[in-house]
């Protein structure tokens, strides 16, 4: 019997999965003391008005194993827009199956179907795994930047 992946945007249905696939990433990364947010105020801020996130779910045999936050940014220099790539997470027992590999292909034909100039993302430098995996599909590390970040209680 074949095994069947599906790659669908997400619905306000899916939202205690993917706060679940959330959690899951916080803790791979070791950064679940960072988390703030709850269920409700993440179905909030995903599908509530003013939304400005797209969440592509990725389904293998029904059941939910991946996810790709992402939301659009703008290059200055290109003139057009392009994709932040946030999150993207595969459930650790499915890694290495193709899954990551098409939610970053359906990100990409996201952005050619849009016009986009571009697709970026982070990624932690000690996330070897990924980064190889990131390289082999033609992504340039961009050596010369570094990222900052201003949170709400700065403010």
């Amino acid at each position: 019997m074949e095994k069947k992946l599906f790659i669908r945007f997400a619905k306000k249905e899916d939202v205690a999965s993917i706060f679940s696939l959330i959690q899951e990433l916080a803790e791979f990364e070791k950064l679940s003391n960072q988390i703030s947010t709850s269920e409700s105020e993440l179905e909030k801020t995903l599908f509530g008005d003013g939304s400005f996130v797209e969440i592509l779910i990725a389904e293998f045999e029904g059941m939910i194993v991946g996810y790709a936050l992402f939301f659009k940014n703008f290059s200055t220099f290109l003139g057009k827009p392009g994709i932040y790539l946030e999150d993207l997470y595969v459930k650790q027992n499915m890694r290495g199956s193709g899954i990551g590999k098409s939610l970053l292909e359906k990100i990409i034909a996201i952005a050619k179907e849009r016009n986009y100039g571009r697709v970026e993302w982070s990624v932690l430098d000690w996330n070897q795994r990924a980064i190889d995996f990131y390289k082999k599909i033609g992504a340039v590390q961009l050596d010369d930047w570094t990222n900052f970040r201003l949170t709400s209680d700065k403010f």
